[in-house]
């Protein structure tokens, strides 16, 4: 004979097949529990915003506070070590000196604060 034979092999799937039909739901109702509710949605916990304002005359202000100019690097170091850490706002009067400006930043980072930014306002069309 030079043919295999597949009537036993066919005989034994289908017993198998018939034998996982009447087991499966038996075994899905063997244990009731109810399971926890998760939501998968991410926390929205934005920072705060730290503003501070540089007057034409050289003026610091932080939130509309006046701040000397030896409180700004206390401030800002109070300010790194919340969290989450605040983002900097830094808004200049178009004729205050650089340097006034540059002395913030440098003040800013030393403290240890990551974002700074710089808040403009459009030109105006006529």
């Amino acid at each position: 004979m030079g043919e295999i034979n597949m009537i036993p092999f066919i005989d034994v799937m289908l017993v198998l097949l018939i034998v996982f039909i009447i087991t499966v739901p038996v075994m899905k109702h063997s244990v009731t529990i109810e399971l926890p509710k998760a939501s998968n949605e991410p926390e929205d916990t934005k920072p705060q915003t730290l503003s501070l304002a540089v007057q034409a005359d050289g003026a610091y202000f932080i939130d509309d506070a006046p701040v000397p100019d030896g409180e700004l690097s206390s401030l800002f170091a109070k300010a790194a070590a919340r969290n989450p850490q605040p983002d900097l706002h830094i808004r200049g009067d178009k004729d205050v000196r650089y340097e006034r400006v540059a002395k913030a930043m440098a003040a800013a980072q030393q403290a240890g604060l990551k974002k700074i930014g710089f808040i403009t306002e459009p030109e105006k069309q006529p």
